[in-house]
């Protein structure tokens, strides 16, 4: 499955996720950063979890759950989180904020209300060249919090 889909690709399963998205699917939101999991621009979430698409070949996410920045945004505009990080300029060329807002969505799966340590220790695999990491631990607390008072 990939972003709600079923989808068949007929490649090399020893292909990476991120060429197959890119290339074969023409999903770009997927960037390419290091090629060797150490940047986050490449992260999608494999049954829930950040993944670094780089890392992980075909033949590992067949028969999983594969999601994209390009599924998470809702139909009728942008998902929360991306909203979130929008209003808050949490990004500066922009090349980072899809593994970014992945790898957040995921860490918020997971515990939805993080403290701040947690935030920064979640989000350490992910690198933003330009610095924008206050405006990007702010999106994500802001997205924490309106998530907690809607639970509420």
């Amino acid at each position: 499955m990939l972003n709600g889909e079923r989808v068949t690709l007929e490649t090399d399963g020893s292909r990476t996720l991120l060429w197959a998205l890119r290339t074969d699917l023409g999903l770009t939101g997927t960037k390419y950063g290091c090629g060797i999991g150490m940047c986050g621009s490449c992260t999608v979430l494999v049954d829930g979890v950040p993944t670094r698409a780089c890392l992980s070949d075909l033949d590992y996410v067949e028969g999983k759950a594969v999601t994209t920045i390009e599924g998470l945004a809702a139909s009728e505009g942008l998902h929360p989180l991306q909203q979130e990080f929008y209003e808050r300029g949490a990004y500066q060329c922009g090349y980072c904020t899809p593994g970014m807002i992945m790898n957040a969505f995921g860490m918020l799966q997971e515990n939805p209300g993080p403290s701040r340590e947690e935030i920064i220790r979640g989000m350490e695999g992910n690198l933003c060249r330009c610095s924008a990491y206050k405006r990007i631990l702010e999106a994500i607390e802001s997205y924490a919090g309106s998530k907690g008072d809607d639970n509420e």
